[in-house]
């Protein structure tokens, strides 16, 4: 019972008390039984009829027992009568007083059941809205997929072409180092595309990513070599800042160049010419959901999270533009400049890594896109720190 309850119960025993009391000292006045009418309705608002029945019970039997008081000759018959009539009256009263509270407690419950209906078909509606939506992204996936296939099975064969001349072109005996620097670069990447190739054409989805621990250099020099030409072209500043003894990150090699390869294409894209690119990464603690989220892929991961982030002085983008950017199919780009695949696909791929990656921008001041991998903090460098 709870403490609002003992105070009422508590006021109630008083006032039949105190009403008692005066019936005492004042038995032929029978109006004060009357006041027995205020501890059955405070005992109504409990809404409990064992004790509204131990109450009108007590009440009555107070009332009566006023007639054992000597009275006037005469008087006797005229006394049972009134007391009988007060007794009728509070019989009434709480009669009147349960079936109040009762109806307010139905019409109470029937309200908290509404709201939960009410509550429970909001959900199921935004349920459906989010059902909905991923079916409409599914098809329009199922749709680009049967495409890509098709275009992917007719790009095959010049690229293989293209691929058997690059290998000829290295073997001329006029080729300067230089030269045999950016053959071997255009080479390897014809070598990713046609694997990329083979995987669309093998599956109905993508190579799932084979991650190992790699050095963080190991995951980004490789996209920063093939992009830095075209930076320079544009004349934009290129800056690549990876600081010594970082923890080893779980990555798939290629998968995450092409990650960074796409997210360094849309920061060439954004950026106007004397702009600048920066490539950077650093270490921190894991929060729980992100030692959760990698725990699930990586059982080895430790307590840190190695950011790579991407950073841009473009034209940035409206917030609005910010939090559909990894929707499906969304570009901010001219028809016919992108897909609107790219960063989707880049997230599901960091994703499913055990990590994340976010985006911020804003117009005029440009872009960030953060990548963040699992950490792990090597023996080796353990023994450098205690050192």
């Amino acid at each position: 019972m709870t403490q609002r309850n003992h105070l009422i119960l508590s006021i109630s025993a008083a006032c039949v008390l105190v009403i008692f009391v005066i019936e005492e000292f004042a038995p032929a006045n029978v109006v004060g039984a009357y006041g027995y009418v205020l501890p059955i309705l405070l005992v109504a608002t409990l809404r409990s009829r064992a004790l509204m029945l131990v109450t009108v019970l007590v009440c009555v039997a107070a009332t009566y027992s006023g007639l054992l008081q000597p009275t006037k000759p005469g008087r006797f018959q005229a006394a049972v009568i009134n007391r009988s009539v007060v007794a009728g009256v509070l019989l009434l009263v709480a009669y009147l007083g349960m079936s109040w509270e009762e109806r307010k407690a139905r019409e109470a419950e029937a309200r908290a059941a509404l709201a939960r209906e009410t509550e429970n078909l909001l959900k199921a509606n935004a349920q459906l809205v989010e059902a909905k939506d991923q079916l409409n992204r599914s098809e329009r996936l199922a749709a680009v997929g049967q495409l890509v296939a098709s275009v992917a099975h007719e790009v095959g064969t010049p690229l293989h072409s293209i691929a058997w001349h690059v290998q000829a072109l290295a073997e001329a005996p006029t080729l300067t180092p230089e030269m045999k620097k950016q053959v071997t670069v255009i080479d390897e990447q014809l070598t990713r595309v046609v694997r990329i190739i083979q995987d669309l054409l093998s599956s109905t989805r993508p190579r799932q990513p084979q991650p190992s621990w790699l050095p963080v250099e190991h995951v980004i020099s490789p996209a920063a070599v093939l992009m830095e030409p075209a930076f320079h072209a544009k004349e934009i500043s290129f800056m690549v800042e990876i600081p010594a003894k970082l923890p080893l990150v779980w990555a798939d090699a290629e998968k995450m160049h092409q990650v960074l390869v796409n997210v360094l294409a849309n920061a060439l894209a954004a950026t106007s010419g004397r702009g600048s690119i920066k490539i950077s990464a650093e270490a921190r603690e894991a929060s729980p959901d992100e030692l959760d989220r990698g725990r699930r892929v990586v059982d080895a991961m430790s307590p840190f999270v190695v950011m790579i982030l991407v950073q841009d002085t473009g034209c940035g983008m409206p917030e609005t533009d910010a939090q559909q950017a990894f929707e499906p199919f969304f570009t901010t780009k001219a028809v016919g400049k992108g897909t609107g695949l790219g960063l989707f696909l880049s997230r599901e791929t960091v994703v499913a890594h055990g990590g994340s990656l976010s985006l911020s921008s804003e117009i005029g001041r440009g872009t960030t896109v953060t990548i963040t991998l699992p950490g792990l903090q090597s023996a080796s460098k353990h023994a450098e720190e205690r050192a």
